[in-house]
């Protein structure tokens, strides 16, 4: 078992039920020094008075050794990356001090934060601005990004059902369309049927229940008929651990409908990409996507998507973070198991080179990037190519972007014509509106945070130059 502090949880339980630590350690068989210790986070706690704490105070100790200590230090980590920060910024140190000292403290910060951030995305739709998007879920797609970057982007109750789908060795690559059309029709009388396009138009696929019957879109390519039935199988097998999943997620109806859609896909993800089988092909390939979406029967995307979830304890992969943006700088998805504020809050920044890739379509780009606090990403695009319906729809492109910080870039096979530790980095920020750099040559809007005016003598690349001020 790992070491468990539990020290603002016992002294919150001990205060709730207005003892001194003296009452505490009597009723828990323990000296008054040893929950000093507890209370202060010099100590771990042991499984025995987890289980005392059950039995004293009628409280789960799943609750009370429930660790969010690392995921409210990264979201912390995270907010204080703010560009307003930038000169008042505390220490990994005082962090953790605050963590383990004021955690209540800690949380209304964030709160505060997070109303800041949906303030300023407020305010930068009424100006209709492009690209900046709410954090915290002001939508049904914000609320499953936080649920998913909540759980680091891995749940092991999916894993483990995955895992155990094929009830034996899993089919060949070949093989896994007539694999799961099979498995349907055996295992919940399902049939298959494959529609043309004037049957179904605008539509992928069609699953009824009650009839026994999933539709597919002649439309879709191989691989992604292959998803869409282990998502359909998902949804019927792996139901119960859907909804138990559900239920932690979003109240409202949409949100809850979001999240179950991208929970069944992790499980289609994870059927068709097993854990371990995924993350050793990866590793001995240097993470090359297009050699494991081969491998593995998957598209380019489907193998990006399961790379970010590559984080079981004692069996990780490279931290990724995934961005997916259409050809008008949005971000239509993001998936992110770490704390980097640029996969949080970024992408609309013109300098990143996944805008450039759609004049490179189906070529991977590979850049070096700069956030204002100096935090260096290694960051590679690609386009992708959505279902084409029409020969109206014939550029429906999106681009993805997988990154990571430059600490893991020499893992990765796209960096190897880098000079990781002497290559310049590009310069880039989260959005125009709030990124610092006054004298980026690509910048659209006066950021609010920059308070020196302009000089009306001086035009400068744009016309927000201001003399002298850093790039």
């Amino acid at each position: 078992m790992r070491k468990t502090f539990i020290g603002p949880q016992l002294r919150r339980l001990r205060q709730e039920r207005g003892e001194t630590q003296v009452q505490m350690a009597r009723k828990l068989g323990i000296s008054t020094a040893y929950v000093n210790l507890l209370e202060n986070n010099q100590r771990s706690v042991s499984v025995a008075i987890l289980l005392r704490m059950f039995e004293t105070y009628g409280v789960d100790w799943r609750d009370i050794a429930d660790d969010e200590a690392s995921t409210r230090l990264s979201d912390l980590r995270a907010a204080l990356h703010d560009p307003i920060f930038d000169s008042t910024r505390p220490d990994l140190h005082e962090l953790r001090a605050a963590q383990a000292h004021a955690p209540t403290l800690i949380g209304a910060f964030l709160r505060l934060h997070r109303s800041y951030l949906v303030a300023s995305d407020q305010l930068m739709a009424l100006l209709g601005a492009q690209g900046g998007e709410s954090a915290l879920g002001a939508s049904p797609e914000g609320a499953v990004h936080n649920f998913f970057r909540r759980h680091r982007n891995h749940f092991p109750a999916l894993e483990e059902a995955a895992e155990g789908f094929w009830r034996g060795a899993p089919p060949e690559p070949d093989d896994l369309y007539a694999a799961l059309k099979a498995r349907l029709a055996g295992d919940h009388r399902i049939t298959v049927r494959l529609r043309r396009v004037s049957e179904m138009p605008d539509t992928l696929r069609r699953f009824d229940a009650a009839g026994g019957e999933v539709w597919l879109s002649e439309a879709l390519d191989h691989p992604n008929r292959i998803f869409q039935l282990a998502h359909v199988a998902g949804l019927i097998e792996a139901g119960p651990i859907l909804e138990a999943l559900v239920a932690q997620g979003p109240e409202d109806p949409q949100g809850r409908a979001r999240l179950r859609v991208e929970l069944a896909n992790y499980f289609a993800a994870a059927v068709l990409m097993p854990y371990d089988r995924f993350l050793a092909e990866a590793k001995a390939s240097k993470y090359d996507f297009d050699h494991l979406a081969t491998g593995f029967g998957v598209s380019f995307e489907q193998a990006c998507h399961r790379a970010t979830t590559m984080q079981r304890d004692g069996a990780q992969g490279v931290p990724f973070f995934f961005l997916r943006i259409d050809k008008a700088g949005n971000v239509t998805k993001r998936f992110n198991a770490t704390d980097f504020h640029l996969a949080e809050y970024g992408g609309a920044c013109p300098r990143l080179d996944v805008h450039m890739c759609f004049r490179l379509p189906g070529r991977i780009v590979p850049q070096l990037v700069e956030m204002p606090d100096g935090s260096q990403y290694f960051v590679i695009a690609r386009t992708v190519d959505r279902p084409t319906f029409a020969r109206s729809g014939q550029d429906n492109r999106l681009a993805v972007a997988m990154g990571c910080t430059v600490e893991h870039a020499e893992m990765i096979c796209y960096a190897e014509g880098f000079s990781l530790g002497s290559a310049p980095a590009t310069p880039i920020g989260i959005n125009c509106r709030v990124c610092p750099r006054a004298n980026c040559d690509q910048r659209a809007h006066h950021a609010s945070i920059l308070t020196t005016p302009v000089d009306e003598r001086h035009r400068g690349a744009t016309r927000y130059d201001a003399p002298g001020a850093a790039r």
